[in-house]
């Protein structure tokens, strides 16, 4: 990510702006400890960079745009233990902000900006009144006791519309987090045994993205097995796996801050029983209908709706309800979410689709009295003339994950 990638976006949230608004985008603090940064994904998106406590404020008056970046000052004493900080030459280059300051000086700054700002755009997070303020609240506080006539409101809501629909640059990124997201699933498919504990089946796919530069997980992986699979967001990954056990395997690789998000199923005995294959092939056949209906101008909440049609035939034939009301019992969660730096990324859950967007498509069945879950998860890209299928690459045809199944037990 550098100049060429970011700068557009922040001309994008520019034109978004109306004149005397003040955007401020906080870095994540620096984190305690040898724990791995991870960036907030607005201040990356904004920026492309990696610094810690850094702020990024974009001003925009009746006739012109200014944009200001504020980062650490490097300490020689600190630098010994933590590393040399990042120049302000090395920033402008970096980013293509050319305004840049230190941390120290950015209340002074503000200081000087808010008497001519009438609302401010912030990522602040969703406020509480049972939890303690955001980082970003807490920084802002000093403008809400002196300047009360100022909004404060959350950056999502305007920068929204230009992170949901994804440049060639950013699909490319995610196209790598979803075929290394593969080769982990493939290769945990070739290696899993009875007897295994989930977590080491999750260790092999970890090993395998690293192997090819992923760095970290887009989300907490599930590794499922058995009854645990019928728990939606399970997470500990701790028990055995046993001989007649579906594995179901939520994982999703992040590659420069993009993440995967892909849901395979396999049968350790390596060949699904005939209520297995049953319950899979309803799943699978629900999945490639609903994705043969994504294109521009379709909204998330009729493919929703056409979801729980499918899904209500399926289950009378699996047996599972009589009435089609009862098929929230095995079925309770949308089909899908749009995708990108954040898992769950910004894009509303009623939007209607547009080219550009990158959605899941994700219809599951979980019979916790069969010891039974199946979801089936594909990231899914809408063009111009329909969608593209990014993950079509990673097996999900029985006979595609009975041939890798058996012929890893031989």
């Amino acid at each position: 990510m550098n100049a060429d990638i970011t700068t557009p976006r922040r001309e994008k949230l520019a034109m978004a702006m109306e004149a005397n608004q003040l955007a401020i985008v906080f870095a994540k603090m620096e984190q305690e400890g040898i724990e791995k940064y991870t960036q907030d994904n607005h201040f990356l998106y904004l920026t492309g960079l990696y610094l810690p406590d850094a702020v990024f404020c974009l001003l925009k008056t009746k006739d012109k745009t200014f944009e200001y970046l504020f980062i650490q000052r490097g300490i020689p004493e600190k630098e010994v233990w933590d590393g040399k900080k990042m120049t302000k030459e090395e920033a402008r280059q970096l980013s293509g902000i050319q305004s840049v300051s230190y941390l120290d000086e950015f209340y002074a700054a503000l200081s000087g900006v808010c008497p001519m700002v009438k609302s401010i755009w912030s990522n602040i997070g969703s406020p509480a009144l049972n939890r303690p303020l955001s980082y970003a609240m807490y920084m802002l506080q000093p403008i809400r006791n002196i300047y009360s006539n100022i909004d404060i409101e959350n950056l999502n809501n305007i920068i929204r519309p230009i992170r949901s629909v994804k440049s060639d640059w950013e699909i490319e990124q995610m196209q790598k987090a979803i075929d290394f997201t593969g080769l982990g699933i493939t290769e945990v498919m070739k290696q899993a045994k009875a007897g295994m504990m989930e977590y080491e089946l999750e260790a092999i796919l970890y090993y395998q993205m690293q192997k090819n530069g992923v760095q970290n997980w887009g989300f907490a992986p599930i590794v499922a097995s058995g009854v645990n699979a019928t728990t939606l967001h399970y997470k500990l990954n701790n028990c055995q796996v046993g001989t007649d056990d579906i594995v179901l395997m939520d994982v999703g690789a992040s590659y420069s801050n993009y993440s995967a998000d892909i849901t395979r199923c396999f049968p350790v005995s390596g060949k699904f029983s005939p209520r297995q294959k049953q319950v899979y092939e309803e799943v699978l056949a629900i999945q490639k209908a609903v994705i043969g209906l994504i294109k521009p101008g379709i909204g998330l909440a009729f493919l929703n709706e056409k979801t729980v049609e499918l899904m209500q035939a399926a289950l009378i034939r699996l047996g599972l309800i009589e009435n089609k009301e009862d098929y929230k019992r095995y079925y309770m969660h949308s089909i899908g979410h749009h995708l990108g730096m954040d898992t769950h990324d910004l894009g509303a859950r009623d939007s209607v689709l547009e080219t550009g967007n990158v959605i899941t498509v994700e219809p599951g069945i979980y019979i916790p009295e069969e010891s039974l879950g199946i979801r089936i998860e594909d990231d899914v890209l809408v063009t111009e003339s329909g969608n593209i299928n990014l993950s079509i690459g990673i097996p999900k045809e029985i006979n595609e994950i009975e041939q890798i199944r058996q012929a890893a037990l031989l």
